[in-house]
């Protein structure tokens, strides 16, 4: 195996690690306001940095692979399901709007959209395990947290990856 591939692997590893690390954490913070399903989405931070340095490939494989683990630790079935859909929704959304858009978006920008579209995939799973169209009356609600969790997370973001680029880990 080649070194520069080799280091891809290690990084995203990391990234896989961290992003995991991140998701336990926050699942034990309980959320000012107690609204089911609603969590401050901190590891989306360490998606957005492998969008921004990798390819959608290996960024989705990041989230998916985050997803499961976390089912693997906590045990939770019905969660993987939520956190699966809004992982390939966000990491899909983000992708696009990060790299196909004509850099119309800023970091913030982009996370708001990631923010959006991973409420839209758990609505989508809430209405197809509960048979009831009405969960989406839900989705506002989760859409007004995430505009806040979304601008900490595309904020967070862009420190994390303006100092990775002082520090000569990212090159352009």
């Amino acid at each position: 195996m080649k070194n520069k591939t080799l280091k891809v692997y290690v990084n995203l590893s990391l990234f896989v690690a961290l992003s995991l690390a991140i998701s336990l954490i926050e699942s034990m913070v309980p959320m000012p306001v107690p609204i089911p399903g609603a969590r401050l989405g901190f590891s989306n931070i360490i998606i957005l940095v492998a969008i921004y340095i990798y390819d959608y490939k290996k960024a989705l494989a990041v989230s998916i692979l985050k997803s499961f683990l976390l089912v693997l630790i906590t045990g939770s079935v019905m969660s993987f399901f939520y956190s699966f859909v809004g992982a390939i929704f966000s990491t899909t959304a983000m992708y696009f709007s990060l790299k196909k858009v004509d850099d119309d978006f800023s970091l913030i920008g982009v996370s708001e959209i990631g923010a959006f579209f991973h409420n839209l995939g758990q609505i989508i799973v809430a209405i197809f395990f509960m048979q009831n169209i009405k969960m989406f009356y839900y989705f506002p609600v989760l859409v007004f947290i995430g505009i806040f969790t979304g601008f900490f997370v595309g904020l967070s973001s862009n420190f994390i990856i303006e100092h990775l680029k002082k520090l000569g880990v990212i090159n352009e």
